[in-house]
């Protein structure tokens, strides 16, 4: 059955938009029920996130070594229903604080298998429009991550904390699992029980079906890999720690606590247009160009992050339509730079890193915070981060593997024909003539 390539989009980002975000955006909700019927602290059930974090990294450390050697949805549907099923654990918990956290590390851990196949098979389809495709389905992500507090607070004020857990992952795998089997491959993907093979037949012609691009190992010895991850990663660091502290930092500069809280319903709408539009304009303008620019952006939001309200919500735009193209820009920067062959395996850690290193955003603040008294002696720090970054990305040069033309027509109207020409870039290490590239 042929799939077009953008249902393969809507399908996996759909079936993302139920996956570990739906637990992580809807924790803050969960806080004082859980807190009321268990006696945990806070600090305990806030931290359930951070466990869960830990856990994602963890599984896509491991995910990685196999991404490229499976089909999508033979690694998907388990981990979808894996990560329901322990979603579904955590309302089935005793009060005790060690056991509570168990099944919320293995959301993260199972979660992370949800993660890397569906980006890949999404990759797999798209060169030309390789960017916007990436940028609709973590839109749609985001989108998923936007309701999931509506049901969550429904569910929680109807049926109790613990049964809307059990609701929710009830929810994740009825629409993951028809999605994924349903819409998610990768394009030309031929296997043996899941195991991916390295040819196939058209007709009586055997099509080799390898990607150009560099190994992992060739990656991580790069200088463009290491520049990638720091500078998108610092990026993610700053952003990540000013959404946390949004709130409390605008009281404190006298903005009512409504308005504040308003602030980030924008940072979570303008994150939304930035993936979308920043696909978009990625596909068209050279990454080691916009990337820089964008990752600029929030410097000029820092400026005007000051009461009255209009001002701030501008400012508060500016970061989140950055946050929004950063993650644009990681899937594509990787396979322009290092191409597609080990794609799952290159993205994997440096998304992992990725998660780590933003756990450091919120700390740093608060601890600039509670030794200065302020956070605006710490502002000027981060727009130093954020500049190391800007010049790690736009050191980075021409694309090693730019896109070929019409490679996206081919790809939906024959996958195989699309395998020869990716088989002949592999075989002269990504070198065409001048007039097969866009």
């Amino acid at each position: 059955m042929r799939t077009s390539p953008w249902w393969v989009v809507a399908g996996g980002g759909t079936a993302a938009a139920v996956g570990p975000q739906m637990y992580l955006a809807t924790i803050g909700l969960f806080v004082l029920p859980i807190v009321e019927e268990t006696g945990f602290g806070r600090t305990t059930v806030t931290g359930a996130y951070s466990v869960a974090a830990i856990g994602m990294a963890i599984g896509l450390i491991l995910v990685g070594q196999v991404v490229d050697r499976f089909a999508a949805r033979y690694l998907l549907v388990p981990a979808f229903v894996l990560f329901a099923a322990s979603m579904a654990l955590v309302g089935l918990v005793p009060p005790n604080a060690a056991v509570y956290l168990v099944p919320c590390f293995f959301v993260g851990f199972f979660g992370a298998g949800t993660v890397v196949p569906a980006t890949r098979a999404v990759v797999s389809w798209f060169d030309n429009n390789r960017a916007l495709a990436v940028g609709i389905t973590t839109g749609l992500i985001g989108l998923g991550a936007a309701l999931a507090p509506l049901l969550a607070g429904t569910l929680i004020d109807g049926v109790g904390w613990r049964a809307a857990y059990g609701v929710m992952a009830l929810v994740s795998v009825a629409i993951s699992v028809p999605m994924v089997l349903l819409f998610v491959r990768a394009r030309a993907e031929r296997h043996v029980r899941g195991r991916l093979v390295r040819a196939a037949r058209s007709g009586d012609t055997e099509v080799r079906l390898e990607l150009p691009g560099l190994t992992f190992r060739e990656a991580v010895r790069t200088r463009r890999f290491w520049a990638m991850s720091v500078g998108l990663g610092l990026v993610g660091v700053v952003v990540v720690g000013l959404q946390v502290h949004l709130v409390p930092m605008m009281t404190d500069r006298g903005l009512p606590d409504d308005q504040a809280g308003t602030l980030l319903v924008i940072f979570g709408l303008a994150s939304l247009i930035g993936r979308v539009a920043g696909g978009f304009i990625l596909d068209r303008v050279h990454g080691a160009i916009i990337g820089p620019i964008v990752m600029l952006a929030p410097i000029a939001g820092l400026f005007f992050l000051h009461p009255p309200f209009s001002a701030a919500a501008v400012a508060v735009a500016f970061i989140g339509v950055a946050f929004g193209i950063e993650g644009d820009l990681l899937a594509l920067l990787i396979t322009r730079y290092l191409g597609t062959r080990d794609f799952g395996r290159i993205l994997a850690p440096v998304q992992a890193a990725f998660i780590l290193g933003t756990a450091f955003g919120p700390l740093l603040l608060g601890l600039g915070y509670d030794s200065l008294g302020s956070y605006d002696p710490v502002l000027p720090a981060l727009m130093g981060v954020l500049v190391i970054g800007a010049v790690l990305i736009a050191t980075l040069g021409p694309y090693t593997f730019p896109p070929v033309t019409g490679f996206d027509e081919l790809a939906a109207a024959d996958e195989l024909a699309a395998s020869r020409v990716l088989s002949d870039l592999a075989e002269n290490d990504g070198s065409l003539p001048a007039e097969a590239r866009a």
